[in-house]
């Protein structure tokens, strides 16, 4: 797969700002490894503030806990690259925000910190309307760690825009 470029990103956020605003809903995004990135291309929107709420970076297991409410023992038993933690995540992004709708990524963007069982490009992505139930999915990426990013920002817009479908 080929990362998508700035262009792409912008088109893609384009669309999904166009469908929150449609459905009237609002977002908030819980990142880890795009450190902000999706936050970023929704909010380079003119007009976004009428669709976007806020967006957390919640990089380490402590920042996970205090802004998130991510568990210990999730974190624990499962690590942070886990369907269990993303859960948490995009439901404690929710929680603490006042949106509608919520995304959540956690992964390993390399190029280091891979192992057999979650190598790089390993990346769990959570989506969750209020109210509702989170869906994750689990991706594997290919390419450096630019390329894993760029591939994570678009699949969490894309699955935003399932949500919203």
């Amino acid at each position: 797969m080929i990362a998508p470029d700035d262009h792409d990103l912008d088109a893609l956020a384009r669309a999904t700002g166009q469908r929150l605003l449609a459905a009237r809903q609002m977002l908030v995004t819980a990142e880890s490894c795009t450190g902000g990135w999706i936050a970023k291309c929704m909010t380079d929107i003119p007009g976004s503030s009428a669709w976007f709420d806020c967006g957390m970076v919640a990089y380490s297991y402590e920042a996970k806990q205090a802004l998130l409410g991510v568990r210990p023992q999730t974190l624990e038993q499962f690590g942070a690259v886990s369907r269990e933690t993303v859960v948490e995540m995009v439901s404690g992004a929710l929680v603490h925000s006042g949106a509608t709708l919520a995304v959540a990524v956690t992964g390993i963007a390399g190029p280091g910190g891979g192992s057999a069982d979650k190598p790089v490009g390993s990346v769990w992505i959570g989506w969750k309307r209020r109210g509702g139930y989170a869906r994750a999915e689990l991706f594997r990426f290919e390419g450096n760690r630019d390329a894993v990013r760029r591939q994570t920002v678009a699949a969490a817009l894309r699955g935003l825009e399932r949500q919203l479908g």
